[in-house]
């Protein structure tokens, strides 16, 4: 009876251990990032005002890359990501990925996410045209950000919307961030500031 009672406090512990960790930012280990990590400035993606997004034109500055949509609790995170669009402009540029991988939370054309987004929080960072973040037809910059066997550094699971992932100067993943990690969180700033 002993043993078994302690095996399932133990399974109680493991499960509130791992249960807290899955809520915390990966970092890239600093011996990881080098000369050869492949970075994201290959890539380039259509937006949602139907011009080029070309990831090589912002070599020279820190990149955050947030899955977004209009229709989740998550959404007043565009506010915290448009004010660091603008007080980093220098050396940041934020690039949302509006996706409706998760609970139909996104609009069905990109002309209502463009004007959602104009209208209600003034934004005027880079946007894509509407992907998939996850499964069978995950755009390549995911596919790049979440796999280590592409970007050298992590694995990360889209789990929600509002997802984040830093890329330095070079186009390199830093970190990823998990939804309630705010854009303007000190675990985020201490890299760009």
């Amino acid at each position: 009876m002993k043993i078994k009672i302690i095996s399932i406090f133990s399974s109680a512990l493991l499960f509130l251990f791992t249960g807290c960790a899955q809520g915390k930012q990966k970092h890239a280990p600093k011996e990881l990032i080098n000369d050869t990590t492949p970075s994201i400035h290959r890539f380039s993606v259509e937006s949602l005002s139907g011009e080029t997004i070309d990831f090589s034109q912002y070599k020279g500055k820190y990149i955050l890359v947030v899955n977004t949509a209009s229709k989740c609790g998550f959404t007043p995170q565009y506010k915290d990501l448009e004010e660091m669009y603008k007080t980093y402009g220098d050396k940041l540029v934020v690039v949302g990925f509006p996706s409706d991988n998760f609970a139909g939370q996104e609009f069905g054309s990109n002309a209502e996410i463009a004007s959602f987004c104009e209208k209600n929080y003034g934004v005027t960072f880079p946007l894509t045209i509407k992907v998939d973040v996850k499964g069978n037809n995950t755009t390549p910059v995911y596919q790049f950000l979440t796999q280590k066997s592409q970007n050298g550094v992590l694995d990360a699971e889209i789990k929600w919307n509002f997802n984040k992932f830093l890329l330095d100067k070079e186009g390199r993943l830093l970190a990823y961030f998990p939804s309630k990690v705010k854009p303007n969180d000190p675990e985020v700033l201490k890299y760009i500031q």
